[in-house]
């Protein structure tokens, strides 16, 4: 373990010292695809050996979307989850195995959304202790991940923790990356692009493969792509995870400095304490989560309004509807009647 994080901080020195200009594209391709590896190495040890006894981080996934909350000791973090959920939360709703873990599960707009405060993805992640791993492990799972900043301090801490993150492949507000990748048994490696190429080339391409072993694949770049673009597809565990910032402890700024956070993309101003701004930080969370709400009907009744069935909005066809009620449901499923279709619901 001690010899992977001190390979790590070998190759982060060397790509701190290097240069970064078309010239050294090539050497840094290649560094970084050695690091990306010794990542992976840090998130799951040969041998499976996990953490020792009592360092447990496992939580069931309960009700329709997973939220993970990410932030410096002292920015407001605790205070946002404790009122977030004793607000909104329905009475004896909290599903959680440890008060540690799990604040939380918050009802919002017929949705269940469980909270999920993730300690140590600062504090003992990087250094691939068994709980971090676990923690990470938990936060891939996440459905949004909520960065808690103080509005006073908030460039150095984010830029930390979108590091760790990164350096444990989630990735935060991007889209994968429109690379075609295919290995194949014999020809060498063949590179087509569709479009000019700023920072790789065929000879970086095989370079980067071949720091995977990889001789014989065809690659299709179709966007601009970078070195870090072609390393995540060869990895092939990334996550893609939308990401607020939330930006703590307004009752501190002026209004004009107010007006400019409004700017930031992807950012919600709050106060914690006192509660401002929870409604604006709720409605961004459910547009970022992308959830469908659908209402059953039963025949010659009303719909129920009350309890609808809530699905990602990428997976709404009528198998995924009924795999979420039953598994056992598609088995004796013979028809629908679809009665309204409402967009943005």
């Amino acid at each position: 373990m001690s010899s992977t994080l001190a390979k790590i901080a070998e190759i982060e020195a060397e790509m701190a010292r290097t240069q970064k200009n078309k010239a050294t594209a090539h050497h840094l391709g290649l560094l970084k695809a050695r690091l990306a590896k010794l990542r992976r190495e840090l998130i799951t040890p040969k041998g499976g050996g996990g953490g020792g006894p009592g360092e447990g981080f496992d939580v069931a996934k309960t009700g329709d979307a997973r939220i993970g909350f990410v932030g410096f000791p002292s920015v407001g973090k605790s205070t946002l989850l404790s009122n977030l959920a004793g607000v909104y939360s329905e009475v004896a709703a909290y599903e959680f195995t440890t008060l540690t873990t799990v604040p939380g599960v918050i009802r919002y707009k017929g949705a269940k959304i469980q909270l999920l405060d993730l300690p140590g993805i600062i504090e003992g992640a990087k250094d691939g202790k068994g709980r971090g791993r676990q923690v990470i492990a938990v936060a891939r799972t996440c459905n949004l991940i909520l960065i808690v900043l103080d509005v006073l301090k908030p460039l150095g801490h984010k830029k930390i923790i979108e590091n760790e993150l990164e350096g444990f492949g989630i990735r935060l507000n991007s889209k994968p990356p429109n690379i075609g990748f295919k290995k194949k048994d014999k020809g060498g490696i063949n590179l087509t692009t569709t479009c000019p190429q700023s920072e790789l080339d065929a000879e970086t391409v095989k370079s980067i493969l071949a720091e995977y072993k990889i001789h014989n694949a065809d690659v299709t770049l179709r966007s601009d792509a970078t070195a870090d673009d072609l390393i995540d597809v060869v990895e092939g565990n990334r996550v893609y995870i939308p990401c607020i910032y939330v930006l703590n402890k307004i009752d501190q700024i002026s209004i004009e400095e107010l007006d400019i956070i409004y700017k930031v993309p992807h950012c919600v101003p709050i106060s914690a304490h006192h509660r401002w701004n929870f409604d604006d930080l709720l409605e961004k969370i459910w547009d970022y989560l992308k959830l469908v709400r659908i209402y059953t009907k039963p025949k010659g009744q009303l719909p129920d309004y009350t309890s609808p069935v809530v699905l990602p909005y990428s997976r709404t066809t009528v198998e995924d509807f009924c795999m979420k009620i039953h598994k056992n449901l598609i088995k004796e499923f013979k028809y629908v009647i679809e009665i309204e279709h409402q967009g943005g619901c």
